[in-house]
């Protein structure tokens, strides 16, 4: 387990669902919330076989699989935990050694199902957080950064 001073790094990932498709981005910062790292995903629109051969699974497949693995493997800068507010991209938890916890709130987390203990080591990394960070507000700044790219015309279509 980490301890409280050995700068370990929190990973936020979220997922737009705009009408040019699914947008990610991920921001790692370190436990008090300073950014040390931002990755922006292109658009990803599914088209209408994968819709159908998908299925139920479609959006759990590019908010976690696609989106989010390639995201969290483009990223240089190693997170100890993942955060992210999208219930679909809980899914990268499957593809990640590292815990994934959904946002809950400013401060509750959700574990995924199938790796219930997670939620103790969650936990334990949450109450090493530093100066009051609250676990939403990246969400905040991660949703104004893609804004700006959109400006900068960085974002598109994957």
């Amino acid at each position: 387990m980490a301890a409280a001073n050995s700068g370990w790094n929190l990973g936020f990932l979220t997922i737009l669902h705009e009408p040019t498709g699914y947008l990610g981005g991920y921001l790692v910062t370190n436990q008090w919330g300073r950014p040390l790292e931002f990755r922006l995903s292109t658009a990803v629109q599914p088209n209408r076989v994968q819709q159908i051969l998908y299925g139920p699974t479609l959006e759990a497949y590019l908010c976690g699989d696609l989106i989010g693995k390639t995201l969290i493997d483009k990223t240089g800068t190693p997170a100890e935990l993942i955060i992210t507010d999208h219930p679909a991209a809980m899914d990268v938890r499957v593809r990640v050694d590292k815990p994934v916890g959904l946002l809950k709130g400013p401060h509750g987390i959700e574990t995924h199902p199938e790796f219930p203990r997670d939620d103790e080591r969650i936990h334990d990394l949450i109450a090493q957080v530093g100066g009051g960070l609250s676990l939403a507000e990246p969400f905040t700044r991660i949703r104004e950064a893609i804004g700006e790219a959109r400006k900068l015309g960085v974002t598109g279509r994957g």
